[in-house]
């Protein structure tokens, strides 16, 4: 039996972005209405059981018009089969899941700082933002392995309105090095900064070491397998920083949480 918030969904498009990176477009408009920031969905790769358990991707953006788009990176044979999809097939599209981004702070300036597909929400978050009528100062530090990989989510940015610094491992594009590093560069230590982070579990550690030590508030979005979504499975547990005994879910309890909520190793 169907869950109510799963919704077959039409394919309006599939793009190679270069490096294995694809975005796929999908016609799901109470997705897109009901979506916010730091959200995602869980999709069903192929019909039938196999593969058995569906994927969880970010929301990368949405449209008044009712797309929904994801950003993914084929790694398995899961995103291999999303990766072949065509105009017109459907998909069974879970969603949208999750707490996203809490942006009801008073801090006069944010600052987003993604690393390779978790740059994916930080499209959907800037767009939320300029739309809110956010007038502080807004920051994007991107990283990403190299300068194709990079390129195209760079472009949508700048068609937003924001000119993001770049990163890449192997100074391809922009700064030769980590996206942290830019933190400090562009950020104005006197000033008064949010810091929304997504990406791997390394950086995001850098991310939230920096920002303890400004004193800057930090919201990051965990990254990790789920089978369901929901909670029901508790595969995606991880500790609670105050009882190592007691566990929250990236699914339901995030996947996006307070830097102070989660045990950094």
């Amino acid at each position: 039996m169907e869950h109510s918030l799963t919704r077959p969904s039409k394919v309006i498009r599939t793009e190679a972005l270069g490096c294995d990176n694809f975005r796929l477009t999908v016609m799901a408009p109470q997705i897109a209405e009901e979506a916010r920031p730091g959200q995602f969905v869980m999709l069903q790769a192929a019909p039938g059981q196999d593969p058995l358990l569906r994927r969880p991707f970010s929301i990368h953006q949405v449209t008044g018009a009712g797309t929904v788009q994801i950003l993914f990176k084929v790694v398995g044979r899961g995103t291999k089969i999303l990766s072949e999809t065509k105009e017109g097939d459907y998909l069974s599209v879970f969603g949208p899941l999750g707490k996203g981004f809490n942006l009801n702070s008073q801090s006069a300036n944010i600052c987003m700082v993604g690393g390779g597909m978790g740059i994916a929400p930080l499209l959907f978050l800037g767009k939320w933002l300029l739309r809110s009528g956010f007038n502080g100062k807004l920051e994007a530090l991107l990283g990403a392995r190299n300068g194709e990989e990079i390129g195209p989510l760079q472009e949508d940015f700048i068609h937003l309105g924001i000119n993001p610094v770049i990163a890449t491992d192997d100074g391809s594009a922009g700064h030769h090095g980590l996206v942290t590093e830019l933190m400090l560069k562009q950020m104005d230590p006197g000033e008064d900064w949010l810091v929304l982070t997504c990406g791997p579990y390394p950086m995001m550690r850098g991310v939230a070491e920096i920002c303890r030590g400004m004193n800057w508030p930090c919201q990051v979005s965990m990254e990790t397998m789920m089978a369901c979504g929901m909670g029901a499975c508790l595969g995606c547990a991880i500790s609670k920083p105050n009882d190592l005994h007691s566990y929250q879910h990236v699914c339901k309890d995030g996947p996006v949480f307070d830097m102070s909520d989660i045990v950094w190793k």
